[in-house]
């Protein structure tokens, strides 16, 4: 069964055809990064103009991509939430526009239970299978979230059966991702902030810390998860040692040349500032860590899926590998390119569901606040 999936959530425009919730035959993700950088961030009307421009070309590049006729499938998959409205409506709208004029069934799917999904496509092509019931952590620019993974039917083993999701834990405020993003904004490192933070912490080597950050500890749930804390420390000891200034200006004038990438900006930065990023860095890891090996621990699972944008964060995927390996629990990650926003995801989460027999009316309308249960 070919599914066309459309993911329109945030800043990316994605179009993709899979088989059988597994096979990928095309995936096509337009980014926005070059028009939302000089923000700091993704502006939500900047965001739906673009997937306006966006959706029938890369929509047209997918299906060319898959070596087929729009017509030659079976049924389309759309992103309805959580995520920005407009940019959402963009989406469905044109989903539903497709599927009308086809004749072909709407799939309405949750972006979050994509990323699961993006998971279980790469541990098919890797012929490996995650063992349900599972924890997947969910780390994003826009989402921080545990959750047990588990299928309806607790007989069944197939990942490709209708999934049932129960909260454990989530962040209390910022997402990891945004603090990343925030972080690189302050230190003058530019939009978006993940990326060339995890590549200045990888080449800090052993300068010593100018600053050390204690784990977070939350009162009530001990799985969720904090940043804000940590992002204003780092605001107050940017603030409180002026020897930073000077060269977060010259960083800050290199972005405004266009200077943006890695080796452009890594010759701006001192030993101390290398090792600032790398506490940084490592603090938010350990803590994203901790509490997902808790909450497997907790619930005595052999699996730990990972996902989100932040999941291509190297130091991330290290130390997760080093902690499940000791505690005997098998850990997925999506390849980078699945882990950000893309339609494979949200195609290979749809077969899945209309299987199930859930399939949307012309009604169905965008719900950025959309819960995955």
């Amino acid at each position: 069964m070919r599914i066309l999936g459309i993911e329109s959530s945030c800043d990316e425009t994605a179009a993709a055809v899979v088989v059988d919730g597994r096979e990928i035959l095309s995936s096509v993700v337009a980014s926005q990064i070059e028009i939302h950088h000089k923000y700091g961030g993704v502006v939500p009307e900047l965001a739906s103009r673009e997937h306006l421009r966006q959706i029938v070309p890369v929509v047209r590049e997918a299906i060319a991509q898959a070596g087929m006729e729009l017509s030659n499938v079976d049924a389309i998959g759309v992103t309805q939430g959580p995520g920005l409205v407009g940019a959402l409506l963009v989406g469905i709208t044109y989903g539903k526009t497709v599927a009308q004029a086809l004749g072909k069934p709407l799939v309405p799917v949750n972006h979050l239970e994509g990323h699961v999904h993006a998971v279980f496509l790469e541990a098919h092509k890797a012929g490996r299978a995650a063992r349900l019931p599972a924890v997947c952590l969910i780390v994003s620019g826009g989402h921080t979230v545990l959750y047990e993974v588990k299928p309806e039917d607790s007989n069944v083993q197939d990942s490709n059966a209708l999934l049932r999701y129960r909260k454990m834990g989530q962040t209390r405020d910022d997402a990891a991702g945004e603090a990343y993003d925030k972080v690189a904004k302050l230190l003058g490192l530019g939009y978006p902030g993940g990326p060339i933070l995890d590549r200045l912490a990888a080449v800090s080597n052993d300068a010593p810390a100018p600053v050390k950050f204690g784990p977070t500890k939350m009162k009530g749930n001990a799985l969720d998860f904090s940043f804000s804390g940590l992002k204003t420390a780092m605001l107050y000891h940017v603030r409180e040692h002026s020897e930073y200034a000077e060269e977060i200006r010259r960083r800050e004038e290199a972005l405004t040349r266009g200077k943006r990438k890695f080796e452009e900006l890594l010759p701006l930065c001192s030993p101390k500032t290398l090792a600032l990023v790398r506490e940084f860095q490592h603090a938010v890891v350990r803590d994203l860590v901790e509490r997902t090996m808790s909450a497997a621990e907790e619930l005595g699972v052999e699996s730990v899926l990972v996902s989100g944008g932040v999941a291509a964060n190297s130091q991330l995927r290290v130390t997760f590998e080093e902690r499940s390996k000791a505690a005997g629990v098998e850990v997925f990650f999506p390849s980078r390119a699945l882990s950000t926003d893309n339609a494979a995801m949200i195609a290979a989460a749809a077969y899945s569901r209309f299987r199930a027999g859930i399939i949307a009316d012309s009604t169905l309308n965008a719900d950025p606040s959309l819960a995955l249960a």
